[in-house]
């Protein structure tokens, strides 16, 4: 049976997993759903419809799965979906979505949601981020796998920030930032690539060589974004083209192939330019 703590108020309605363990006046809604080895600490706030799987840590006087601070919100049912193994820290705000988008925010997995981050209504957190403290993601903000956001970053409303992308202290951020860029200031500009952070996780000197020369292209060659979207999508497949013929040539070693495909790593960034729809920063 979950360990509740006797002060802790949890609704009939809410289903928690035999393991979670619920703090002192902490308070847990109808139709939340608490996966198992879930822990939420003192005084900490859950709402519903929200539903949370495996292994979460919430911790005190965080609050979760509220409603959106949205003036045209009028008492819809929408949601708080969150994956696995993340991690919200003190005094951290995330809001459920609204009908004028999907109806749901949506927070993927190992994500380090750190002090006083805010995420608004509609949001879409994907998987092994860190929100760095006093964060905030206005309404219906996208943000990649594995991005780093620094410490009081400001993130207007519908922007997209693009997997391995980072922030600097402070930055705000009010166009899009493609993946793999580094980006600070106010307003944001672009200040290289996130190369260490890419070594990091694996990816291959061909795959950052292709993608140096990627940014280049995107922020370097005096392109229109337009222009720049072309010039990538045909070094992405110039790439394609080149590892086909690699793949095909008998004195190649499987060494050769492994780490992560420069063509895929440039998809990448192609695929999300062609969603941009506020621009990038520069």
């Amino acid at each position: 049976m979950a360990r509740i703590h006797p002060s802790a108020i949890v609704d009939t309605g809410a289903e928690l997993a035999a393991d979670v363990e619920v703090g002192p006046y902490a308070v847990i809604g109808p139709q939340v759903v608490l996966g198992e080895g879930t822990s939420v600490g003192p005084h900490a706030v859950i709402e519903g419809p929200t539903r949370m799987g495996r292994n979460n840590r919430i911790h005190a006087h965080a609050t979760l799965g509220g409603a959106p601070q949205d003036k045209k919100y009028r008492g819809e049912p929408t949601r708080l979906e969150i994956g696995d193994g993340n991690t919200f820290r003190e005094c951290v705000t995330v809001n459920r979505g609204t009908v004028q988008d999907g109806g749901i925010t949506r927070i993927g997995h190992d994500n380090w949601v750190m002090a006083y981050v805010h995420i608004a209504h509609d949001c879409q957190v994907g998987d092994h981020t860190i929100l760095a403290n006093t964060t905030n993601l206005a309404g219906h903000v996208q943000i990649g796998d594995w991005v780093i956001l620094g410490g009081c970053s400001q993130v207007h409303q519908f922007c997209k920030i693009g997997a391995h992308a980072m922030t600097g202290v402070s930055t705000v951020v009010l166009h899009d930032i493609p993946p793999f860029v580094m980006a600070s200031g106010n307003s944001a500009q672009a200040h290289g690539m996130n190369t260490e952070g890419l070594r990091r996780r694996g990816f291959s000197a061909p795959s950052l060589a292709a993608l140096r020369q990627a940014y280049k292209t995107l922020y370097r060659s005096g392109l229109t974004l337009q222009q720049a979207r072309e010039a990538l999508s045909e070094q992405m497949h110039a790439l394609q083209a080149i590892e086909a013929a690699q793949a095909g040539a008998s004195s190649l070693s499987p060494e050769a192939l492994a780490g992560l495909d420069p063509a895929q790593a440039v998809g990448v960034l192609v695929e999300f330019l062609a969603r941009v729809e506020r621009g990038i920063v520069r």
